[in-house]
Protein backbone atom coordinates (compact mmCIF):
# COMPACT_ATOMS: atom_id res chain seq x y z
CA UNK A 1 0.00 0.00 0.00
CA UNK A 2 1.39 3.37 -1.03
CA UNK A 3 1.48 6.28 1.39
CA UNK A 4 0.75 9.80 0.17
CA UNK A 5 1.40 12.99 2.08
CA UNK A 6 -1.28 15.37 0.83
CA UNK A 7 -0.95 19.02 1.84
CA UNK A 8 -4.06 21.19 1.83
CA UNK A 9 -6.18 18.05 1.74
CA UNK A 10 -9.11 19.60 3.60
CA UNK A 11 -9.59 22.31 0.98
CA UNK A 12 -11.80 22.17 -2.08
CA UNK A 13 -9.64 20.36 -4.65
CA UNK A 14 -7.48 18.63 -2.07
CA UNK A 15 -10.50 17.33 -0.16
CA UNK A 16 -12.08 15.95 -3.31
CA UNK A 17 -8.76 14.31 -4.22
CA UNK A 18 -8.43 12.66 -0.81
CA UNK A 19 -12.01 11.36 -0.91
CA UNK A 20 -11.57 10.03 -4.44
CA UNK A 21 -8.18 8.38 -4.01
CA UNK A 22 -9.25 6.63 -0.80
CA UNK A 23 -12.45 5.43 -2.46
CA UNK A 24 -10.30 3.79 -5.14
CA UNK A 25 -8.31 1.95 -2.44
CA UNK A 26 -4.75 0.75 -2.19
CA UNK A 27 -3.42 3.96 -0.66
CA UNK A 28 -2.91 5.54 2.75
CA UNK A 29 -3.21 9.33 3.06
CA UNK A 30 -1.49 11.56 5.60
CA UNK A 31 -3.44 14.79 5.24
CA UNK A 32 -1.66 17.94 6.41
CA UNK A 33 -3.88 21.02 6.44
CA UNK A 34 -3.66 24.31 8.32
CA UNK A 35 -7.47 24.36 8.59
CA UNK A 36 -7.81 28.05 7.84
CA UNK A 37 -11.11 29.45 6.53
CA UNK A 38 -10.90 27.33 3.35
CA UNK A 39 -9.81 24.09 5.02
CA UNK A 40 -12.91 22.30 6.22
CA UNK A 41 -12.71 18.99 8.14
CA UNK A 42 -16.46 18.65 7.57
CA UNK A 43 -15.60 17.79 3.95
CA UNK A 44 -13.76 14.71 5.24
CA UNK A 45 -16.44 13.61 7.74
CA UNK A 46 -17.03 10.34 5.87
CA UNK A 47 -13.40 9.34 6.53
CA UNK A 48 -13.52 9.56 10.32
CA UNK A 49 -13.46 5.79 10.75
CA UNK A 50 -11.15 5.12 7.80
CA UNK A 51 -7.84 3.71 9.09
CA UNK A 52 -6.11 4.78 5.88
CA UNK A 53 -6.69 8.50 6.50
CA UNK A 54 -4.91 10.64 9.07
CA UNK A 55 -5.79 14.35 9.26
CA UNK A 56 -3.04 16.44 10.85
CA UNK A 57 -3.63 20.12 11.57
CA UNK A 58 -0.44 21.92 10.66
CA UNK A 59 1.33 24.34 8.37
CA UNK A 60 3.61 23.41 5.45
CA UNK A 61 5.72 26.35 6.65
CA UNK A 62 6.42 24.51 9.94
CA UNK A 63 9.52 22.71 8.75
CA UNK A 64 10.00 20.73 11.97
CA UNK A 65 6.45 19.38 11.77
CA UNK A 66 6.88 18.50 8.09
CA UNK A 67 10.18 16.74 8.80
CA UNK A 68 8.56 14.75 11.60
CA UNK A 69 5.68 13.62 9.38
CA UNK A 70 8.10 12.56 6.66
CA UNK A 71 10.27 10.61 9.08
CA UNK A 72 7.31 8.95 10.80
CA UNK A 73 5.14 8.02 7.82
CA UNK A 74 7.74 7.69 5.04
CA UNK A 75 5.48 8.69 2.12
CA UNK A 76 6.01 7.43 -1.41
CA UNK A 77 4.82 10.73 -2.85
CA UNK A 78 3.77 14.24 -1.83
CA UNK A 79 0.85 16.02 -3.47
CA UNK A 80 0.96 19.74 -2.69
CA UNK A 81 -2.41 21.49 -2.80
CA UNK A 82 -1.62 23.85 0.09
CA UNK A 83 -2.01 27.45 -1.07
CA UNK A 84 -3.85 30.68 -0.62
CA UNK A 85 -5.99 30.57 -3.74
CA UNK A 86 -8.54 33.37 -4.01
CA UNK A 87 -7.63 36.23 -6.34
CA UNK A 88 -9.81 38.78 -4.57
CA UNK A 89 -8.22 38.00 -1.21
CA UNK A 90 -4.78 38.40 -2.77
CA UNK A 91 -5.71 41.91 -3.88
CA UNK A 92 -6.75 42.83 -0.34
CA UNK A 93 -3.77 41.14 1.34
CA UNK A 94 -0.90 40.03 -0.91
CA UNK A 95 1.63 39.46 1.90
CA UNK A 96 -0.14 36.35 3.17
CA UNK A 97 -0.06 34.91 -0.35
CA UNK A 98 3.70 35.50 -0.61
CA UNK A 99 4.21 33.84 2.76
CA UNK A 100 2.11 30.73 2.08
CA UNK A 101 2.58 30.21 -1.63
CA UNK A 102 6.26 31.12 -1.88
CA UNK A 103 8.04 30.99 1.49
CA UNK A 104 6.17 28.00 2.87
CA UNK A 105 6.39 26.09 -0.42
CA UNK A 106 10.15 26.67 -0.36
CA UNK A 107 10.32 25.19 3.14
CA UNK A 108 8.27 22.18 2.06
CA UNK A 109 10.58 21.60 -0.90
CA UNK A 110 13.67 21.81 1.29
CA UNK A 111 12.33 19.29 3.81
CA UNK A 112 11.22 17.02 0.97
CA UNK A 113 14.68 17.18 -0.57
CA UNK A 114 16.32 16.19 2.72
CA UNK A 115 13.89 13.30 3.14
CA UNK A 116 14.30 12.13 -0.47
CA UNK A 117 18.09 12.12 -0.23
CA UNK A 118 17.85 9.75 2.70
CA UNK A 119 15.72 7.16 0.89
CA UNK A 120 17.15 3.94 -0.58
CA UNK A 121 17.90 4.30 -4.28
CA UNK A 122 14.89 2.26 -5.42
CA UNK A 123 12.54 4.44 -3.35
CA UNK A 124 14.28 7.60 -4.58
CA UNK A 125 13.56 6.52 -8.15
CA UNK A 126 9.89 5.85 -7.39
CA UNK A 127 9.29 9.00 -5.26
CA UNK A 128 7.34 11.96 -6.68
CA UNK A 129 6.60 15.52 -5.52
CA UNK A 130 3.51 16.75 -7.38
CA UNK A 131 2.81 20.48 -7.22
CA UNK A 132 -0.73 21.58 -8.08
CA UNK A 133 -0.85 25.00 -9.76
CA UNK A 134 -3.09 27.13 -11.95
CA UNK A 135 -3.46 28.41 -15.51
CA UNK A 136 -3.51 31.94 -14.09
CA UNK A 137 0.30 31.96 -14.07
CA UNK A 138 0.17 32.39 -17.86
CA UNK A 139 -1.72 35.69 -17.71
CA UNK A 140 -4.56 36.64 -20.03
CA UNK A 141 -5.43 35.42 -23.53
CA UNK A 142 -7.00 37.28 -26.41
CA UNK A 143 -10.08 35.94 -28.19
CA UNK A 144 -8.16 33.02 -29.74
CA UNK A 145 -5.44 30.59 -28.72
CA UNK A 146 -4.83 28.41 -25.66
CA UNK A 147 -2.18 28.09 -22.99
CA UNK A 148 0.35 25.32 -23.57
CA UNK A 149 3.11 24.09 -21.29
CA UNK A 150 5.50 26.36 -23.25
CA UNK A 151 3.45 29.56 -22.81
CA UNK A 152 5.60 32.23 -21.07
CA UNK A 153 4.51 33.14 -17.57
CA UNK A 154 2.81 36.54 -17.25
CA UNK A 155 0.86 36.59 -13.96
CA UNK A 156 -1.41 39.60 -13.43
CA UNK A 157 -2.63 39.25 -9.82
CA UNK A 158 -0.76 38.83 -6.54
CA UNK A 159 -2.24 35.32 -6.33
CA UNK A 160 -1.02 34.22 -9.75
CA UNK A 161 2.37 35.88 -9.19
CA UNK A 162 2.92 33.83 -6.03
CA UNK A 163 1.81 30.63 -7.74
CA UNK A 164 4.20 31.39 -10.59
CA UNK A 165 7.01 31.81 -8.07
CA UNK A 166 6.21 28.47 -6.46
CA UNK A 167 6.14 26.78 -9.88
CA UNK A 168 9.61 28.15 -10.61
CA UNK A 169 10.90 26.87 -7.26
CA UNK A 170 9.55 23.39 -8.00
CA UNK A 171 11.25 23.46 -11.40
CA UNK A 172 14.50 24.64 -9.84
CA UNK A 173 14.52 21.85 -7.26
CA UNK A 174 14.26 19.32 -10.06
CA UNK A 175 16.93 20.83 -12.29
CA UNK A 176 19.32 21.81 -9.51
CA UNK A 177 18.95 18.94 -7.03
CA UNK A 178 17.37 16.17 -9.08
CA UNK A 179 14.20 16.02 -6.97
CA UNK A 180 11.59 14.12 -9.04
CA UNK A 181 8.94 16.80 -9.32
CA UNK A 182 5.76 17.11 -11.37
CA UNK A 183 3.67 20.24 -11.89
CA UNK A 184 0.08 20.52 -13.03
CA UNK A 185 -1.49 23.80 -14.16
CA UNK A 186 -5.26 23.53 -14.14
CA UNK A 187 -8.17 25.57 -15.40
CA UNK A 188 -11.05 26.78 -13.19
CA UNK A 189 -12.42 23.98 -11.01
CA UNK A 190 -15.97 23.69 -9.73
CA UNK A 191 -17.98 21.03 -7.96
CA UNK A 192 -18.81 19.69 -4.48
CA UNK A 193 -17.27 21.20 -1.32
CA UNK A 194 -16.12 24.45 -2.92
CA UNK A 195 -15.81 27.38 -0.52
CA UNK A 196 -18.66 29.80 -1.31
CA UNK A 197 -16.53 32.83 -2.15
CA UNK A 198 -15.83 31.39 -5.62
CA UNK A 199 -18.14 32.25 -8.50
CA UNK A 200 -20.25 29.10 -8.88
CA UNK A 201 -21.05 28.29 -5.23
CA UNK A 202 -21.47 32.00 -4.48
CA UNK A 203 -24.03 32.40 -7.25
CA UNK A 204 -25.85 29.24 -6.16
CA UNK A 205 -26.21 30.48 -2.58
CA UNK A 206 -27.24 34.01 -3.51
CA UNK A 207 -29.70 32.75 -6.13
CA UNK A 208 -31.28 30.37 -3.64
CA UNK A 209 -31.88 33.32 -1.30
CA UNK A 210 -33.24 35.51 -4.08
CA UNK A 211 -30.41 38.02 -3.61
CA UNK A 212 -28.67 40.16 -6.22
CA UNK A 213 -26.15 38.22 -8.30
CA UNK A 214 -23.07 40.46 -8.71
CA UNK A 215 -21.20 39.90 -11.98
CA UNK A 216 -17.90 41.68 -12.62
CA UNK A 217 -17.65 44.09 -15.56
CA UNK A 218 -19.66 43.03 -18.61
CA UNK A 219 -19.67 39.36 -17.55
CA UNK A 220 -17.87 38.27 -20.69
CA UNK A 221 -14.63 37.14 -19.09
CA UNK A 222 -13.99 33.60 -20.30
CA UNK A 223 -12.77 30.65 -18.25
CA UNK A 224 -12.14 27.02 -19.14
CA UNK A 225 -14.30 25.20 -16.58
CA UNK A 226 -13.39 21.76 -15.24
CA UNK A 227 -15.38 19.52 -12.91
CA UNK A 228 -13.23 18.89 -9.85
CA UNK A 229 -13.29 15.07 -10.00
CA UNK A 230 -11.95 15.21 -13.56
CA UNK A 231 -9.06 17.25 -12.19
CA UNK A 232 -8.49 14.85 -9.29
CA UNK A 233 -8.23 11.91 -11.65
CA UNK A 234 -5.82 13.83 -13.86
CA UNK A 235 -3.61 14.39 -10.81
CA UNK A 236 -3.76 10.69 -10.03
CA UNK A 237 -2.74 9.87 -13.58
CA UNK A 238 0.18 12.34 -13.54
CA UNK A 239 1.31 10.90 -10.20
CA UNK A 240 1.17 7.41 -11.66
CA UNK A 241 2.79 7.92 -15.05
CA UNK A 242 4.02 11.51 -15.45
CA UNK A 243 7.68 12.07 -16.34
CA UNK A 244 9.74 13.73 -13.57
CA UNK A 245 10.48 17.37 -14.29
CA UNK A 246 7.52 17.74 -16.62
CA UNK A 247 4.58 20.15 -16.53
CA UNK A 248 1.09 19.02 -17.53
CA UNK A 249 -1.74 21.42 -18.31
CA UNK A 250 -5.12 20.10 -17.21
CA UNK A 251 -8.28 21.63 -18.68
CA UNK A 252 -11.95 20.87 -19.01
CA UNK A 253 -12.29 21.83 -22.68
CA UNK A 254 -15.33 23.87 -21.59
CA UNK A 255 -14.81 27.56 -22.26
CA UNK A 256 -17.72 29.65 -21.03
CA UNK A 257 -18.26 33.34 -20.36
CA UNK A 258 -18.96 34.12 -16.71
CA UNK A 259 -22.39 35.48 -17.59
CA UNK A 260 -23.26 32.18 -19.31
CA UNK A 261 -22.26 30.30 -16.15
CA UNK A 262 -24.45 32.51 -13.98
CA UNK A 263 -27.45 32.25 -16.33
CA UNK A 264 -27.08 28.45 -16.43
CA UNK A 265 -27.17 28.31 -12.62
CA UNK A 266 -30.27 30.52 -12.62
CA UNK A 267 -32.07 28.25 -15.08
CA UNK A 268 -31.18 25.06 -13.16
CA UNK A 269 -32.38 26.54 -9.85
CA UNK A 270 -35.56 27.90 -11.45
CA UNK A 271 -36.37 24.33 -12.53
CA UNK A 272 -35.53 22.77 -9.17
CA UNK A 273 -36.57 25.39 -6.64
CA UNK A 274 -38.70 28.16 -8.18
CA UNK A 275 -38.89 31.53 -6.47
CA UNK A 276 -42.21 32.76 -5.11
CA UNK A 277 -44.42 34.20 -7.82
CA UNK A 278 -42.44 32.49 -10.54
CA UNK A 279 -39.80 35.23 -10.61
CA UNK A 280 -36.87 34.30 -12.85
CA UNK A 281 -33.50 34.40 -11.15
CA UNK A 282 -31.83 35.84 -14.23
CA UNK A 283 -33.52 39.13 -13.30
CA UNK A 284 -31.31 39.19 -10.16
CA UNK A 285 -28.10 39.60 -12.18
CA UNK A 286 -26.39 42.89 -11.34
CA UNK A 287 -23.28 44.10 -13.14
CA UNK A 288 -20.70 45.59 -10.77
CA UNK A 289 -17.37 47.40 -11.19
CA UNK A 290 -14.74 45.06 -12.56
CA UNK A 291 -12.00 43.59 -10.41
CA UNK A 292 -8.55 45.23 -10.75
CA UNK A 293 -6.35 43.29 -13.18
CA UNK A 294 -9.18 40.95 -14.16
CA UNK A 295 -7.82 38.62 -16.87
CA UNK A 296 -10.12 38.52 -19.88
CA UNK A 297 -9.76 34.93 -20.97
CA UNK A 298 -8.08 31.68 -19.94
CA UNK A 299 -8.10 28.50 -22.01
CA UNK A 300 -6.02 25.36 -21.59
CA UNK A 301 -4.51 23.19 -24.29
CA UNK A 302 -4.56 19.81 -22.54
CA UNK A 303 -3.33 17.81 -25.53
CA UNK A 304 -0.08 16.81 -23.79
CA UNK A 305 -1.74 15.00 -20.89
CA UNK A 306 -4.30 13.51 -23.28
CA UNK A 307 -1.61 12.28 -25.64
CA UNK A 308 1.01 11.09 -23.14
CA UNK A 309 -1.12 9.89 -20.24
CA UNK A 310 -4.42 9.02 -21.92
CA UNK A 311 -6.48 11.37 -19.73
CA UNK A 312 -9.46 13.44 -20.78
CA UNK A 313 -12.34 15.01 -18.84
CA UNK A 314 -15.43 12.86 -18.38
CA UNK A 315 -17.84 15.72 -17.65
CA UNK A 316 -19.06 18.37 -20.05
CA UNK A 317 -19.83 21.77 -18.59
CA UNK A 318 -23.55 21.00 -18.83
CA UNK A 319 -23.31 17.68 -16.99
CA UNK A 320 -20.84 18.98 -14.41
CA UNK A 321 -22.77 22.13 -13.52
CA UNK A 322 -25.96 20.08 -13.16
CA UNK A 323 -24.21 17.68 -10.78
CA UNK A 324 -22.82 20.64 -8.86
CA UNK A 325 -26.13 22.45 -8.41
CA UNK A 326 -27.78 19.21 -7.31
CA UNK A 327 -24.98 18.57 -4.80
CA UNK A 328 -25.40 22.00 -3.20
CA UNK A 329 -29.16 21.54 -2.98
CA UNK A 330 -28.65 18.16 -1.30
CA UNK A 331 -25.95 19.42 1.10
CA UNK A 332 -27.27 22.69 2.44
CA UNK A 333 -26.16 21.66 5.93
CA UNK A 334 -22.52 21.62 4.81
CA UNK A 335 -22.91 25.07 3.28
CA UNK A 336 -24.57 26.48 6.37
CA UNK A 337 -21.80 25.19 8.62
CA UNK A 338 -19.25 26.91 6.36
CA UNK A 339 -21.21 30.16 6.46
CA UNK A 340 -21.37 30.03 10.25
CA UNK A 341 -17.67 30.98 10.14
CA UNK A 342 -16.15 34.33 9.21
CA UNK A 343 -17.19 34.43 5.56
CA UNK A 344 -20.51 36.09 4.79
CA UNK A 345 -20.55 36.09 0.95
CA UNK A 346 -19.26 39.67 0.87
CA UNK A 347 -17.33 41.04 -2.07
CA UNK A 348 -13.56 40.97 -1.68
CA UNK A 349 -10.74 42.39 -3.76
CA UNK A 350 -11.94 45.95 -4.33
CA UNK A 351 -8.45 47.25 -3.50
Amino acid sequence: MKTLLVTGGAGFIGGNFVLDVLAQGGVRVINLDKLTYAGNPDTLASLQANPNHLLVQGDIGDRAAVAQLLAEHKPDAIVNFAAESHVDRSIDGPAEFVHTNVVCTLGLLQETLSYWRGLPLDRQDAFRFLHVSTDEVYGSLGPVGRFTEETPYAPNSPYSATKAASDHLVRAYHHTYGLPTLTTNCSNNYGPYQFPEKLIPLMIQKALRGEALPVYGDGRNVRDWMYVLDHCRAIGRVLEAGRPGEVYNVGGDSERENIHVVKTICALLDQRRPLDGGKKRESLITYVKDRPGHDRRYAIDASKIQRELDWKPQETFESGITRTVDWYLANEGWVQRVLDGSYRMERLGDA
